[in-house]
């Protein structure tokens, strides 16, 4: 279906500045909010849609791209352009426009750091084990010089003359109040005056930090650990984002995981398949182990190692090692081991024909005794 000109959807003219948009935005959003149409599928249809409009044009860079390559240049940057799905996320995008109205915004968690992500490199044996890891990520520290609040020499920053150190100020547009954080201050309430040098009144600084994180036994590449709090900083008195540490497990010189079963081959001599005799196979983590093979074992036959696998990461039980017998041919044999082969293809063949000569036999007898 053809997606509508976001412009045509807000009714703004493409000059519109910022300030026009929003206020288009705001007033086709109160006029087709769902508790005032509850019975209106169409008025959800264009909430949605006046959403979506103005998630786009209310940023700049997304607003660049589409007035130069349409809908189809934010799908290739990789912007989703399919709307929103359902109002409460509406609101949690926009809740600048909607707070103070319709009861929204009044509980709104606290604005913390964004999430920071660090991928961390563990071998096979660790993601069997388990251990601590400890590793150094960059992110934003508490200015020592200001001691975070961002003003020369440590002291706070005055309160913000704007919104008197609330963080929000408040219009009144008819029956409404409409409550968006204050543009001066960020939100913060104190506004600072004379910038710390140190961290140019941001109060932090990057900083490399040191951290540690509990890898549980059975983890699997890919998975990602939550380390709260330990994220980008989000300003004066605000909290922290948390940090996720996606685990990759390196490859293993011997063994391939598979879900919580670890497999591996091994090679044997065919006098060993033959005769079934003991070899030592390797495990991930219990050394050598002894096995007997089954006499006569084929080339590519597996055997089992119960509880020779990974653990399982919930509860803990171990899968398999299961190994696949790959049997060697020899080569470059002396005379003696060459003497040896042949008596012994020669006492194969005098079975194969021993063995054919009695099967000829049985069905002579069956033939004569039948008439």
């Amino acid at each position: 279906m053809k997606k509508t000109c976001y412009y045509e959807t807000l009714s703004v003219e493409r000059t519109a500045d910022s300030e026009t948009i929003k206020k288009a935005y705001r007033k086709m959003a109160l006029k087709y909010h769902p508790d005032r149409n509850p019975d209106d599928p169409d008025a959800m249809i264009r909430f949605r849609e006046a959403a979506e409009a103005y998630e786009v044009l209310s940023d700049a860079h997304k607003r660049r791209i589409y007035d130069v390559y349409g809908h189809s240049g934010l799908e290739s940057q990789g912007y989703n352009t399919g709307g929103f799905s359902g109002v409460h996320d509406i609101f949690s995008a926009f809740s600048d426009i909607f707070e103070g109205v319709f009861g929204f915004g009044h509980n709104r968690p606290q604005r913390k750091g964004k999430d920071l992500l660090y991928e961390l490199s563990i071998s096979l044996e660790d993601a069997a084990l388990g251990k601590e890891a400890s590793f150094t990520v960059q992110r934003q520290e508490p200015c020592q010089d200001c001691g975070g609040h961002g003003q020369k020499n440590g002291t706070l920053p005055p309160i913000c003359p704007t919104c008197k150190g609330q963080g929000q100020v408040v219009r009144s547009q008819g029956f409404f109040q409409l409550a968006t954080t204050c543009p001066d201050c960020y939100g913060h309430g104190r506004r600072v005056t004379d910038p710390c040098p140190a961290c140019r009144g941001q109060g932090w600084v990057n900083q490399e930090k040191k951290l540690a994180v509990q890898i549980p036994a059975g983890i699997a590449g890919g998975q990602r650990l939550r380390l709260s709090g330990e994220g980008q900083a989000a300003g004066l008195g605000l909290p922290r984002g948390d940090l996720l540490v996606q685990v990759q497990v390196a490859d293993h010189s011997h063994f391939e995981r598979n879900g919580d079963n670890l497999y591996s081959q091994i090679e044997v001599s065919m006098t060993q398949a033959a005769l079934g005799k003991n070899i030592a196979v390797d495990t991930l983590l219990g050394g050598l182990q002894d096995i007997k093979l089954p006499e006569g074992i084929q080339n590519g036959q597996s055997l089992t190692l119960s509880g020779h696998g990974m653990p399982n990461l919930r509860t803990s039980l171990k899968g398999d090692l299961i190994i696949q017998v790959l049997i060697k041919t020899p080569s470059n044999l002396n005379d003696e081991q060459r003497e040896l082969l042949e008596r012994l293809l020669l006492l194969e063949k005098e079975t194969s024909e021993s063995k054919m000569h009695e099967r000829i036999n049985k069905k002579k007898n069956w033939f004569f005794n039948k008439n």
